[in-house]
Protein backbone atom coordinates (compact mmCIF):
# COMPACT_ATOMS: atom_id res chain seq x y z
CA UNK A 1 0.00 0.00 0.00
CA UNK A 2 2.89 2.44 0.94
CA UNK A 3 4.34 1.86 -2.12
CA UNK A 4 1.20 2.71 -4.26
CA UNK A 5 0.95 5.89 -2.44
CA UNK A 6 4.58 6.96 -3.36
CA UNK A 7 3.98 5.96 -6.97
CA UNK A 8 0.62 8.11 -7.23
CA UNK A 9 2.52 10.74 -5.35
CA UNK A 10 5.25 11.13 -7.83
CA UNK A 11 3.20 10.69 -10.71
CA UNK A 12 0.71 13.86 -9.29
CA UNK A 13 3.56 16.01 -8.84
CA UNK A 14 4.73 15.11 -12.41
CA UNK A 15 1.31 15.72 -14.15
CA UNK A 16 1.01 19.36 -13.84
CA UNK A 17 4.44 20.16 -14.40
CA UNK A 18 6.52 20.50 -17.58
CA UNK A 19 8.57 17.29 -17.98
CA UNK A 20 12.72 18.56 -17.38
CA UNK A 21 14.99 17.77 -19.96
CA UNK A 22 17.83 15.29 -19.20
CA UNK A 23 20.96 16.92 -17.98
CA UNK A 24 23.18 15.83 -20.27
CA UNK A 25 20.64 16.73 -22.87
CA UNK A 26 21.20 20.56 -21.79
CA UNK A 27 24.86 20.49 -21.57
CA UNK A 28 25.58 19.11 -25.12
CA UNK A 29 27.46 15.87 -24.36
CA UNK A 30 26.01 12.58 -24.58
CA UNK A 31 29.32 11.11 -22.33
CA UNK A 32 32.28 11.82 -20.39
CA UNK A 33 34.53 10.06 -22.95
CA UNK A 34 33.13 12.75 -25.59
CA UNK A 35 34.47 15.22 -23.49
CA UNK A 36 38.12 13.93 -24.47
CA UNK A 37 40.53 16.40 -26.34
CA UNK A 38 43.27 14.26 -28.80
CA UNK A 39 46.36 15.40 -28.03
CA UNK A 40 48.67 16.74 -30.46
CA UNK A 41 51.21 14.30 -32.24
CA UNK A 42 54.80 15.27 -32.83
CA UNK A 43 55.55 16.89 -36.32
CA UNK A 44 58.41 14.94 -38.22
CA UNK A 45 60.47 18.00 -38.07
CA UNK A 46 60.80 17.78 -34.26
CA UNK A 47 62.23 14.61 -34.35
CA UNK A 48 65.34 13.48 -36.88
CA UNK A 49 66.40 9.96 -37.66
CA UNK A 50 70.00 9.70 -37.89
CA UNK A 51 71.97 7.40 -40.57
CA UNK A 52 72.48 5.35 -37.17
CA UNK A 53 68.74 5.04 -36.67
CA UNK A 54 68.93 7.05 -33.10
CA UNK A 55 66.12 9.74 -33.06
CA UNK A 56 67.35 12.86 -32.60
CA UNK A 57 64.97 15.77 -30.64
CA UNK A 58 64.65 19.30 -31.22
CA UNK A 59 66.87 20.96 -28.50
CA UNK A 60 66.42 24.10 -26.98
CA UNK A 61 68.86 27.12 -27.89
CA UNK A 62 71.80 26.97 -24.88
CA UNK A 63 71.41 29.37 -22.36
CA UNK A 64 74.22 32.68 -23.32
CA UNK A 65 77.23 32.92 -20.76
CA UNK A 66 77.63 36.09 -18.87
CA UNK A 67 80.38 37.16 -20.85
CA UNK A 68 78.28 36.69 -24.09
CA UNK A 69 75.54 38.75 -22.68
CA UNK A 70 78.29 41.52 -21.69
CA UNK A 71 79.83 41.45 -25.19
CA UNK A 72 76.64 41.69 -26.88
CA UNK A 73 75.18 44.61 -24.69
CA UNK A 74 78.46 46.54 -25.01
CA UNK A 75 78.13 45.55 -29.08
CA UNK A 76 74.13 46.87 -29.10
CA UNK A 77 75.17 50.54 -27.28
CA UNK A 78 77.88 50.78 -30.01
CA UNK A 79 80.87 50.81 -27.28
CA UNK A 80 84.62 51.33 -28.62
CA UNK A 81 87.77 49.19 -28.54
CA UNK A 82 85.94 46.41 -26.42
CA UNK A 83 88.73 44.11 -24.80
CA UNK A 84 87.75 41.08 -22.77
CA UNK A 85 90.93 39.26 -20.89
CA UNK A 86 91.34 36.26 -19.25
CA UNK A 87 92.59 37.29 -16.00
CA UNK A 88 92.38 33.66 -14.20
CA UNK A 89 96.07 32.85 -13.73
CA UNK A 90 97.13 36.73 -12.76
CA UNK A 91 94.12 36.89 -9.66
CA UNK A 92 91.51 35.29 -7.88
CA UNK A 93 88.84 38.04 -7.50
CA UNK A 94 87.44 37.24 -11.17
CA UNK A 95 87.84 35.10 -14.14
CA UNK A 96 87.23 37.78 -16.72
CA UNK A 97 87.84 41.12 -17.07
CA UNK A 98 86.15 43.73 -20.13
CA UNK A 99 87.22 47.07 -21.17
CA UNK A 100 85.41 48.99 -23.13
CA UNK A 101 85.03 53.19 -24.19
CA UNK A 102 81.94 55.38 -24.90
CA UNK A 103 82.24 58.67 -26.67
CA UNK A 104 81.01 60.79 -23.62
CA UNK A 105 80.33 60.67 -19.91
CA UNK A 106 76.57 59.93 -20.72
CA UNK A 107 77.54 57.21 -23.52
CA UNK A 108 79.72 55.86 -20.74
CA UNK A 109 76.68 55.40 -18.05
CA UNK A 110 74.22 54.39 -20.21
CA UNK A 111 76.39 51.75 -21.75
CA UNK A 112 76.63 50.36 -17.98
CA UNK A 113 73.07 50.68 -16.90
CA UNK A 114 72.35 48.53 -20.33
CA UNK A 115 75.15 45.88 -19.51
CA UNK A 116 72.93 45.94 -15.73
CA UNK A 117 69.70 45.72 -17.67
CA UNK A 118 70.49 42.70 -19.73
CA UNK A 119 72.14 40.94 -17.15
CA UNK A 120 69.65 40.72 -14.50
CA UNK A 121 67.44 39.89 -17.49
CA UNK A 122 69.52 36.90 -18.40
CA UNK A 123 69.68 36.19 -14.11
CA UNK A 124 72.69 37.51 -13.14
CA UNK A 125 72.60 39.83 -10.64
CA UNK A 126 75.79 42.41 -10.13
CA UNK A 127 77.59 42.55 -7.30
CA UNK A 128 77.91 46.46 -7.56
CA UNK A 129 78.57 49.25 -9.48
CA UNK A 130 80.86 52.17 -9.00
CA UNK A 131 81.39 55.83 -10.82
CA UNK A 132 78.48 56.05 -12.12
CA UNK A 133 77.56 59.57 -10.41
CA UNK A 134 80.70 60.93 -12.59
CA UNK A 135 80.87 58.88 -15.36
CA UNK A 136 84.59 59.20 -16.25
CA UNK A 137 84.52 55.01 -15.15
CA UNK A 138 82.40 53.28 -14.33
CA UNK A 139 83.04 49.71 -13.09
CA UNK A 140 80.44 46.93 -12.49
CA UNK A 141 81.26 43.95 -10.61
CA UNK A 142 79.12 41.12 -11.90
CA UNK A 143 81.62 38.47 -9.82
CA UNK A 144 82.63 36.24 -12.66
CA UNK A 145 83.29 39.23 -14.97
CA UNK A 146 84.54 43.01 -13.91
CA UNK A 147 83.50 45.75 -16.71
CA UNK A 148 84.92 48.76 -16.99
CA UNK A 149 84.05 51.75 -19.10
CA UNK A 150 85.71 54.55 -19.51
CA UNK A 151 86.31 57.55 -21.34
CA UNK A 152 88.67 57.18 -24.06
CA UNK A 153 91.56 59.70 -22.23
CA UNK A 154 91.11 58.41 -18.79
CA UNK A 155 91.47 54.41 -20.09
CA UNK A 156 94.58 55.88 -21.86
CA UNK A 157 95.66 57.06 -18.54
CA UNK A 158 95.29 54.06 -16.30
CA UNK A 159 96.44 51.67 -19.22
CA UNK A 160 94.38 48.28 -17.58
CA UNK A 161 95.08 46.24 -20.25
CA UNK A 162 99.07 46.35 -20.90
CA UNK A 163 98.77 46.04 -16.52
CA UNK A 164 96.60 43.15 -16.72
CA UNK A 165 98.14 41.23 -19.83
CA UNK A 166 101.75 41.97 -18.59
CA UNK A 167 100.34 40.67 -15.12
CA UNK A 168 101.87 43.23 -13.41
CA UNK A 169 105.37 43.07 -14.73
CA UNK A 170 106.95 46.85 -15.35
CA UNK A 171 109.45 47.38 -17.69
Amino acid sequence: MAAKRAKTRSTSKSAGAAPKPARRAVRGAATPAAKKVAKPTASKSAKKTTRKGVKKSATKAAKPTLQEIVLHALADMKAIDVRALDVRGLTDFTDTMVVASGTSDRHVKSIADRVVQRCKEAGFRPYGMEGERDGEWVLLDLHDLVLHVMLPRTRQFYALEKLWETGGATA
